[in-house]
């Protein structure tokens, strides 16, 4: 797991910080954790095949419509980059 420094923490964040992790019952650095879990991760974030799923869903397409994609869909291999 890596380890994270913070530096030059204001005073009165670092007690908020100390206030928080205690109504939660945890150390500081246990809330700390939290915050940047539930900041970076949230429960709620879109996830891209759900939002894909959703659009088609909105705009009404259906499956003769996915087959009309296929269809038109360039089959050429793609050229390897190049790093010349």
């Amino acid at each position: 797991m890596a380890v994270l420094t913070v530096r030059n923490v204001p005073d009165e964040v670092h007690r908020a910080l100390r206030v928080r992790a205690a109504m939660h019952g945890r150390s500081t650095e246990a809330e700390i954790r939290e915050i940047l879990e539930s900041v970076v991760k949230p429960e709620q974030r879109i996830r891209m095949g759900e939002a894909l799923a959703e659009l088609g869903r909105q705009l009404e397409l259906t499956n003769a419509d996915f087959a009309v994609f296929d269809q038109l869909r360039d089959r050429t291999p793609a050229e390897p980059l190049r790093f010349e």
